[in-house]
């Protein structure tokens, strides 16, 4: 009888408050899709970061089947060649600026392109042949890349030595922004959503205070008032986050997996799968939202 009840009043106020419902629903489906999107560029950044930003402070690239300058001349590095920069990197004029340093071969450049581009179109094109072995140094000090630079970039067998952290600290800033931004709308559309909750379930109510009264005067508990009312706030939010989260799958398929990876051929993007742990946590939060701001308006309106 109960249950009857509750989804009567739930289906009454639905119908009573159409407008402030589709209302919550769109102002829900705006705030949690910029929250969804500033969590898949923190995703996406991640995935920049993920292998060599961390890792790596200068890489000394060598030379391969494909030379871009007159160290590679001779065509791919030697052994001889290879065994000299690793004695330069355990010089006493080098070694005190390198805290460790790795050696990748091709076939790791290869296996470590495949992980980092896996939604690129280009990545079953690319060979071990095409990529160059590398040494990957960490510094002391970051900033003695110069020293660095100067010991290795003449060296025969180096094709060229790339401060890593340097090419890539102004792209990491420019999206921390961006998701800081998007913080901030997305955050300042969550008080507005929380407010229309708040506003939607006083009216509604309010347009039944009557009833309500009745209600109580045969003796109804304070939750069977109260849960119609909230049942229909986490709906519409319920409703705007799926929408939301549909949204930020669009965004990863099409924009991230089609535009952004067919369109720049050197920037690896997250996969769907990666995005999969965004969608829970967005109609988490909408029914968070709409619940707290039912009970908050709630407890003034019903008080007995």
């Amino acid at each position: 009888m109960r249950l009857a009840f509750i989804l009567s009043e739930l289906g009454s106020g639905l119908r009573r408050n159409l407008t402030m419902v589709i209302s919550v629903i769109l102002v829900t489906f705006v705030s949690l899709t910029f929250v969804g999107a500033a969590g898949v560029l923190q995703l996406q950044i991640g995935q920049l970061k993920g292998f060599w930003y961390d890792k790596v402070q200068v890489t000394v690239f060598l030379c391969n089947d494909t030379p871009t300058n007159t160290n590679c001349a001779g065509g791919p590095v030697t052994a001889d060649q290879k065994k000299n920069i690793e004695g330069i990197l355990a010089s006493p004029a080098v070694k005190p600026y390198v805290e460790s340093w790795t050696f990748e071969t091709q076939a790791e450049a290869l296996a470590h392109f495949k992980e980092q581009f896996a939604n690129s179109p280009m990545v079953d094109s690319v060979e071990a042949g095409n990529l160059p072995s590398s040494f990957r140094i960490k510094l002391t000090d970051p900033q003695k890349y110069q020293i660095i630079n100067e010991s290795l970039s003449a060296t025969p067998g180096v094709d060229s030595v790339v401060d890593q952290r340097k090419v890539l600290d102004s792209l990491f800033y420019l999206m921390n922004i961006a998701t800081l931004v998007a913080m901030i709308v997305a955050g300042l559309m969550i008080i507005c959503a929380a407010l229309l909750v708040s506003t939607t379930i006083k009216l509604s109510a309010k347009s039944r205070e009557r009833e309500i009264n009745i209600m109580r005067l045969v003796g109804a508990s304070k939750t069977v008032i109260q849960l119609p009312f909230a049942l229909e706030g986490i709906i519409a939010s319920t409703i705007g986050a799926l929408l939301a989260s549909g949204a930020v799958w669009g965004i990863v398929r099409f924009f991230l997996g089609d535009y952004l990876a067919k369109g720049s051929s050197g920037t690896p993007v997250i996969s769907q799968t990666q995005a999969l742990v965004i969608y829970p946590v967005l109609i988490l939060l909408g029914i968070l939202l709409a619940g707290v701001s039912s009970v908050v308006s709630l407890r003034k309106n019903l008080k007995t």
